[in-house]
């Protein structure tokens, strides 16, 4: 793996010096807020974490959401007892001041597709399958030696869906979600939302599948920040979920969150 380029933006966004008031600030959640565990049911959060983000959100008049791959529910039981907005299940499922989308029941060629990588996993020590309902992710964190076979079981499964569901790479993992759901999709809609629209956005993240997400905040003059190494279109980085709580702890006992907040890192 290539080194780590050094923490310096690569490109000013126009709104450098935006204040507190003027962000809007996007977390991805694993791997961002908390570090990437053998299984997701493994993450720990820390707990000065929720009640931090709470404090920021107010301090952001609202505009602060989680972009995830998580399902909405269980980032509510992460955050316990606080309630953000959400797009979860990578902008599939989408909450915003506390209204959320009813989700559809998943479809027979997904349950299908569970099916098979269940058996998957079933034969292979190591694999876990993640049954999200409007998604599926198949890990092999634990299993490294099998990443070629669960990525083969994963293109046949969705070759068998077709175009209604896309096939997105990960850290270790794959899944199934639907083929109009983005994080970068989710980000536009809801910097079209009331509380959010003007605002200068910040999204972090830390894997393939925020991409995107950093593409649509490049394109509307925000910051984008990966944490950790890896080839990437954001603009600045972050060593680690470590340096980015430092910046959010600290931001909520008492300092202006900026762009430059993150910039400082």
């Amino acid at each position: 793996m290539s080194e780590m380029p050094s923490p310096e933006i690569t490109k000013t966004p126009a709104k450098a010096a935006a204040l507190t008031g003027q962000i809007a600030l996007f977390l991805d959640f694993d791997g961002t807020l908390v570090e990437i565990a053998p299984s997701p049911e493994d993450v720990k959060i820390d707990r000065r974490l929720p009640g931090a983000l709470e404090a920021l959100r107010q301090r952001l008049g609202g505009a602060l959401a989680l972009v995830s791959g998580r399902p909405v529910g269980l980032l509510d039981e992460m955050m316990t007892p606080y309630r953000f907005d959400t797009a979860g299940l990578h902008g599939a499922q989408i909450r915003l001041d506390g209204a959320e989308a009813p989700l559809a029941a998943p479809s027979e060629a997904i349950k299908a597709a569970i099916r098979k990588m269940v058996r998957f996993a079933n034969a292979h020590i190591g694999v876990i399958v993640e049954d999200k309902r409007q998604s599926v992710a198949l890990h092999w964190r634990l299993a490294p030696s099998l990443a070629d076979e669960a990525l083969a079981l994963m293109e046949e499964v969705a070759t068998e869906i077709g175009p209604s569901m896309r096939l997105q790479r990960g850290k270790a993992v794959a899944e199934l979600v639907p083929a109009t759901a983005s994080k970068g999709g989710a980000i536009k809609w809801l910097l079209q939302q009331d509380g959010y629209v003007g605002r200068t956005p910040v999204f972090i993240g830390d894997d393939i599948t925020d991409e995107d997400g950093f593409a649509a905040v490049n394109a509307a003059d925000g910051l984008s920040i990966r944490i950790g190494d890896g080839e990437t279109c954001a603009r600045h980085r972050l060593a680690s979920p470590t340096a980015l709580r430092h910046v959010l702890l600290a931001a909520a006992e008492g300092g202006d969150l900026t762009l430059e907040s993150f910039l400082q890192g």
